[in-house]
């Protein structure tokens, strides 16, 4: 690893902080975490590209092969969309599914062995690489903010104006405490995306480190590892299912009056 190439004993500590180090460019607030980018990226154009060429080839027959499963969760999303949604936006279902398939395969690159591609990539002459992006808070608060923009976005388009700010400053207490209710709003509004980003990065940060953890054992990781990775399989499933599911009811919350 890095450590041992700088001349460095490879303790389990440098062991851990090489695994929870980005490749990153530049400087500051401004500094890139390049894997967090291109492998979310990637992954984004393979998984979607895929869904497309899928649905350019679909039948009206019985589905099959990976017809069969796109339409099984494309199936699965729409009908949680239209349980919690009860508007009739049309962006809320396909932002729903969006999430849902972005976030799990994200999440899955946790179950690629540790240190399969920080090898792979030092050998090329990569140092770090991180290959869960959603162990990146900075990509986590990117979604949820996106999240947050559109809801504010709708709570104007569904509303108003007039009637959105009506609700800000009128819900809960009544106009005549008009700064409270504004104060308790601003909370409230700011507390969604900060807790909907950090609720992803410490579940799959935590699931990380213990998967790196276990690596620490050698040769006696596997009576650990296989049974860890196997239940981490809910972990992401779960944490893909409640980032999109609180995705919906922001939208729906913003379409809807008190």
């Amino acid at each position: 690893m890095s450590a041992a190439a700088h001349g460095e004993p490879l303790t389990a500590t440098t062991y851990i902080t090489h695994h929870l180090t980005n490749l990153t460019v530049g400087s500051g607030f401004w500094t890139l975490h390049l894997d967090t980018f291109l492998i979310s990226g990637i992954l984004g154009l393979v998984v979607f590209g895929a869904m497309a060429a899928v649905a350019g080839k679909a039948t009206s027959g019985v589905p099959k092969g990976w017809q069969n499963f796109f339409e099984l969760v494309l199936s699965f999303v729409n009908q949680q969309v239209k349980d919690t949604y009860h508007g009739k936006d049309p962006i809320v279902a396909p932002l729903a599914i969006t999430i849902f398939v972005w976030v799990f395969v994200l999440n899955a690159m946790d179950l690629i062995p540790v240190d399969f591609m920080p090898q792979a990539a030092h050998l090329v002459g990569v140092e770090y690489l991180k290959m869960v992006p959603t162990t990146d808070p900075n990509h986590t608060f990117a979604m949820s903010i996106t999240v947050f923009l559109i809801m504010i976005w709708m709570n104007f388009k569904v509303k108003g104006f007039g009637g959105f700010m009506h609700e800000v400053f009128s819900a809960p207490f009544g106009p005549k405490l008009a700064p409270v209710n504004f104060i308790f709003r601003v909370i409230e509004d700011i507390a969604k995306p900060i807790s909907l980003s950090l609720r992803l990065f410490g579940n799959m940060y935590a699931g990380e480190m213990v998967f790196i953890l276990i690596a620490l054992l050698g040769v006696w990781q596997l009576p650990l590892a296989l049974p860890w990775a196997l239940f981490h399989i809910l972990i992401i499933t779960l944490q893909a299912f409640v980032f999109m599911m609180l995705t919906i009811v922001y939208m729906s919350m913003a379409s809807e009056s008190h």
